[in-house]
């Protein structure tokens, strides 16, 4: 008898998952009531909590917002201006480093869940920087992965030597390296428009033609710029937006 009421007054100390306190409460399923907690409707003693493990005490209040909804949490995707020598972009995606300016921002509110389970789709070689892709849709990863050679990237290139003795209209061949148009922005500018596949391959495609690419700033990919986001933040991607 002591033993149990040892336990007892552990398990009290412990308290009970949140999901299922919600559950009781409720009346409903855990995957609701989990729902319910991953959607940010559930608060415990007034501050929102996301995780549906969380314990949470018998003397705890816990409330579900009025206004929760049972709809199905829709998957995001995510645009970050990737910094340069940026060893691990993930690091970046999270609710401080959200841009300001992000269209998307007072129709979506910013969770935890949000940050689970990316996909990095049009992963930058460790030179460059700009423009990244992280999404939790399965449709919009297939797309920018299966269809890398259909979709266009464009990227800005800093280069070193003599553009004007480059010839730049020789990159357009794809012979043996990739075809990509090419034009001239600056002095030391260049602006590469070509598949996704092959990104990787700038650098080899200016020293083809005695340059060499000493910064790479990916600018767009299909129909979706970088625009007006700074580097280091990311937004969501909007509905009818599209690659």
């Amino acid at each position: 008898m002591e033993k149990q009421a040892m336990a007892g007054a552990a398990h009290d100390a412990e308290g009970q998952r949140l999901s299922k306190r919600v559950m009781q409460q409720q009346g409903c399923s855990r995957s609701v009531a989990e729902q319910y907690i991953e959607g940010g409707w559930v608060s415990v003693d007034g501050r929102v909590e996301e995780e549906p493990g969380a314990r949470v005490l018998d003397s705890q209040q816990v409330d579900v917002s009025g206004d929760a909804a049972l709809l199905d949490l829709a998957p995001v995707t995510l645009l970050l201006n990737q910094p340069v020598d940026c060893a691990e972009p993930l690091d970046c995606l999270h609710a401080a480093t959200h841009d300001d300016s992000d269209p998307q921002a007072g129709r979506i509110r910013i969770l935890r869940r949000h940050f689970k389970r990316l996909q990095d789709c049009a992963p930058l070689p460790r030179t460059a920087h700009g423009l990244a892709v992280f999404t939790q849709d399965r449709q919009i990863a297939r797309r920018l992965i299966e269809d890398a050679a259909l979709i266009e990237h464009e990227c800005i290139v800093e280069v070193t030597g003599d553009v004007n003795a480059a010839n730049l209209a020789s990159l357009r061949s794809g012979n043996p390296l990739p075809a990509a148009k090419v034009s001239r922005q600056n002095e030391n500018h260049l602006r590469f428009a070509l598949p996704g596949t092959a990104v990787r391959a700038i650098p080899a495609l200016c020293a083809s033609v005695g340059l060499k690419a000493v910064n790479i700033r990916r600018i767009r990919i299909g129909r979706i710029p970088l625009a007006g986001l700074e580097e280091g933040r990311w937004r969501f991607l909007g509905r009818g937006e599209r690659f």
